[in-house]
């Protein structure tokens, strides 16, 4: 049985003081699960050493793995940091609050558990009405991966963490759904141009209007990647076998291998209704239509009890991109 505290919090016009206990909890150096407008986040304070070592405990995270440092404005972030460069005012004067987390210097004073043993932090400000006024009452900048055992997916709603992770922390707040759905995209923005890290709802195209990034991704070097959150582990696997089809091929593949399957034990994502014998966990439009609903999709087939899903590819643009990312690591391993 859950253990965790669940605080109810309205988006619309999050009260401090129903928020007060969660802010107290942080400061006290407390597991406080979070929305944020990516999916919820697990805070502890950020500059408390064995508080941050908590988080690594519950998910079970390699030590390698850096998490983000949340802050209710830029001025604050910042302060985890030896200052912003030139090219990190630009984007976040132009994408904070939101779904983009920057690389910097990180301050000295940064415990080395948060930054994974770096000189590097990773930082960002983030939309949801919840989480800033969670933040600004707390007054500590929050280390704050994905609320879930490390390797599976995210979570979008609070009641993913509580069957996840309500043991091992303080309180929940409960916020709602989560827009977005998937992480932020992370930009290491030490030198003149953006390099890409992790894809995310802030896409290439979006940061090339502020500045031309440099290869990101898996073009990126390992050196580099080291300096991001969730781009060297296994990440977002449910308890089945993920397979990722080609556009159009989902419906073709999920049929074939339901031949010679055990009843109900395929279920498929496409755009397209299931073939007979096939489980339909869900279906959506477009990349833009699956973003949001994805990590919940994946948690849905796991719950279905099948053996393997077939999930259909998006082309890799826009959103698109961080999409297939995710889906490509849900498969690995």
């Amino acid at each position: 049985m859950s253990r965790a505290r669940r605080i109810v919090a309205d988006p619309a016009g999050p009260d401090p003081d129903q928020l007060a206990p969660a802010a107290a909890a942080l400061r006290a150096g407390a597991l406080v699960a979070f929305p944020t407008e990516t999916v919820y986040g697990l805070g502890a304070n950020a500059l408390d050493p064995d508080a941050v070592a908590r988080i690594f405990h519950a998910k079970g995270r390699p030590a390698d793995n850096p998490v983000i440092v949340h802050a209710p404005d830029a001025a604050t972030a910042w302060r985890v940091t030896t200052g912003p460069t030139p090219l990190a005012e630009r984007l976040a004067a132009r994408f904070w609050p939101g779904p983009l987390t920057l690389v910097l210097d990180a301050a000295p004073e940064m415990p080395r558990a948060a930054t994974a043993g770096l000189d590097s932090v990773a930082v960002r400000v983030p939309a949801h009405p919840v989480a800033l006024a969670l933040l600004r009452a707390a007054g500590v900048p929050v280390a704050a991966p994905s609320a879930n055992r490390s390797g599976r997916p995210s979570p979008t709603t609070a009641d993913h963490v509580l069957a996840e992770l309500g043991d091992a922390i303080a309180i929940v707040v409960d916020g709602g759904p989560c827009a977005v759905g998937l992480e932020s995209t992370v930009v290491d923005a030490r030198g003149e141009r953006p390099v890409i890290l992790r894809d995310g709802a802030v896409t290439r195209e979006a940061i090339a209007a502020v500045a031309e990034p440099l290869a990101g991704g898996t073009g990126a070097a390992p050196a580099d990647l080291a300096a991001s959150p969730g781009t060297r582990h296994r990440h977002y696997a449910p308890a089945c076998r993920v397979l990722v089809a080609p556009p159009d091929g989902a419906v073709a593949l999920a049929r074939e291998l339901a031949t010679s399957a055990a009843p109900g034990s395929i279920g498929i994502v496409s755009r397209f209704p299931a073939p007979a014998g096939v489980r339909e966990i869900g279906r959506f439009r477009d990349a833009a239509d699956l973003a949001p609903r994805l990590f919940a999709l994946l948690r849905s087939a796991e719950a279905a009890g099948v053996a393997t899903l077939v999930v259909e590819g998006v082309p890799e643009d826009g959103i698109g991109r961080a999409v297939m990312d995710r889906l490509r690591r849900a498969g690995a391993g």
